[in-house]
């Protein structure tokens, strides 16, 4: 109910006294009080009254009034019945604080206004999302027989007719009620809520996908009931979750929109549980990585190991492999105040857990530490299929993708998936370069595994994008150099074999560069070059003479297609 429709009921004979432009507020509850500082028991959207006991002179009235604005109380009633008229030093700070102030008349018991104000709230929840919220509250708050966040999204779709999904900043799915969301749906709908939050607008943020609308709201990572204080949204953009509401909620009124922001703290409270659940694996973690990178004795790393497998497979005793996974998130110049380790192992996390990226008991597989700016993935790998016999022909059964290279998770697969959402929360000053180590079967590899997936990331820091990835097999190959030339020289090679073809683009805009790329991927064959630009072979030939003539290098000579290569690899 509104304040306004108090101040009409003529039989609780409330008074005005300031605050006419506030009275559209929504009055949630109501509460007596004449406590100095009744914060505590405060929620926000109360009628406070008060018979003014708290006063003992004109300076008091300024905190109190304070600390009612700051909880967001609906406005203050004061009675009369004790000390006479309501002292103007009150009436000035409420008008200070923009807070609505009624008098109440000495004939009218604060029974009485209480009565009225909960049988109106009351019978506007019976039908509300408020209704679902009160009711639900504790199942939400009390353990996993509370039935997690689908009891809340389950009631909206039933009492409310709003479809609901409660997705990662990745855009896997977490909770729903009735239909899944596509996944390719969630995945706009993450990157949509990544790119506005990046922005600084605040929620609900408004997306279009696939001819529906929907409203999306940020669900924070609470801390187990307590807010932390965030000094920059990338410290959490890649982490928090979202609710998807399938409704505009653009024309919703302000207490609609405020009991939704109530349904995303009860889903926090989930959130909170999960993370607590993962604080087990992290410290196991924690633990094997500063065994391995204090170089401590392959007996030593293999018990902590054989601790670590049952609690990452369960059922399974041991772990036949392992696999490491090494991230990096960088930001831009005015990114230094961004602690960049925890950034990645949340990250890092919510990719891993993915079924999508690997597979459908991800969630109990899940181990990241972080040191220093980078986070760090113990994977156990389930033992290993046997090899399939070759066919009769002895060439045996086409290569899988999926396989091909070793077991475990590769580096293309991990973010195929997700680099659409990801690189819209890293936004135009954000990188996420990761790297991914062969399996190993013992302690003793997995120091050379930490290793190997730190190379490959450096592969991966090398190339271009928002979010890189690279695998153990790409270290046999020439790329594995290029992230270990110094920056100068890799800027001077690139300049002086480059930047010649640059300038003549920019002003004939003559694709000399594309050409260039197009030519070498095409090994230098005139006729295939040409087909796949659409240009006639004079055309082609009239440009490659260009590069040639600016270059002073010749596509002829293999030593000079090297160079090109190179430069265009490390631009």
């Amino acid at each position: 109910m509104r304040l306004r429709a108090l101040l009409e009921t003529d039989a609780l004979g409330l008074r005005l006294l300031g605050g006419e432009d506030e009275l559209d507020r929504t009055v949630r509850g109501v509460m007596t009080t004449d406590l100095r500082d009744p914060s505590r028991y405060l929620s926000g959207g109360e009628l406070v009254l008060t018979g003014l006991a708290w006063r003992r002179g004109p300076a008091d009235a300024e905190p109190f009034v304070r600390i009612l604005a700051a909880a967001g109380v609906a406005g203050l009633a004061a009675g009369e019945a004790e000390l006479g008229p309501v002292p103007a030093d009150l009436v000035e700070a409420c008008l200070r604080h923009r807070l609505p102030l009624f008098a109440v008349h000495e004939s009218v018991a604060f029974a009485t206004i209480t009565e009225h104000v909960v049988r109106q709230v009351s019978g506007e929840r019976a039908g509300d999302l408020a209704a679902v919220v009160d009711r639900h509250r504790r199942l939400m708050t009390s353990g996993p027989a509370g039935g997690g966040p689908e009891v809340v999204l389950d009631l909206l779709g039933s009492d409310l007719d709003l479809r609901a999904w409660v997705l990662s900043p990745t855009g896997r799915q977490i909770a729903g009620a009735g239909t899944d969301l596509p996944a390719q749906v969630g995945a706009l709908l993450a990157g949509e809520h990544l790119a506005a939050t990046r922005t600084g607008r605040r929620g609900p943020h408004r997306a279009a996908v696939g001819g529906a609308t929907y409203s999306l709201f940020p669900i924070r990572n609470t801390g187990r009931g307590a807010a932390p204080a965030v000094r920059d949204v990338r410290e959490t953009v890649l982490s928090d979750w979202l609710l998807a509401v399938e409704a505009d909620a653009g024309d919703w009124p302000a207490a609609r929109l405020d009991l939704l922001q109530g349904v995303t703290q009860l889903i926090a409270v989930e959130r909170d549980r999960r993370d607590a659940a993962r604080a087990v694996r992290r410290r196991l973690a924690q633990e094997v990585l500063e065994l391995v990178q204090t170089g401590a004795a392959p007996a030593e790393i293999a018990a902590r190991l054989r601790v670590a497998a049952p609690v990452l497979l369960p059922g399974l005793g041991a772990a036949p492999h392992w696999q490491v996974i090494v991230a990096r998130v960088e930001w831009g110049e005015d990114g230094a105040a961004v602690e960049p380790g925890p950034v990645a192992q949340a990250l890092l996390e919510e990719v891993l857990v993915d079924p999508a990226t690997t597979g459908p008991e991800s969630a109990d597989r899940i181990a990241v530490a972080h040191t220093g700016d980078e986070a760090i993935a113990l994977v156990p790998l389930p033992a290993l299929p046997a090899a399939p016999e070759p066919s009769a022909d002895g060439t045996g059964p086409a290569a899988d993708p999926a396989v091909d290279g070793g077991p475990g998770l590769h580096a293309d697969r991990l973010l195929a998936a997700v680099r659409g959402p990801l690189s819209a929360g890293l936004g135009e000053d954000g990188r996420l370069t990761l790297g991914v180590s062969a399996a190993v079967h013992s302690a003793e590899g997995l120091r050379g595994a930490l290793e190997e997936a730190r190379h490959a990331r450096r592969v991966a820091a090398a190339r271009p994008g928002r979010v890189c990835a690279a695998g153990h097999h790409e270290l046999a190959s020439h790329v594995l150099l290029l992230p270990f030339v110094p920056d100068d020289v890799r800027r001077a090679f690139t300049a002086r074999l480059l930047d010649p073809l640059r300038d003549y683009d920019r002003r004939h805009r003559a694709e000399l560069i594309p050409t260039l790329e197009a030519f070498l991927d095409c090994d230098g064959s005139w006729t295939r070059c040409a087909s796949r630009l659409h240009l006639h072979v004079n055309t082609l030939r009239y440009r490659v003479g260009r590069i040639e003539q600016l270059t002073g290098r010749d596509l002829s000579r293999l030593e000079d297609k090297l160079d090109f290569f190179l430069a265009l690899r490390m631009s």
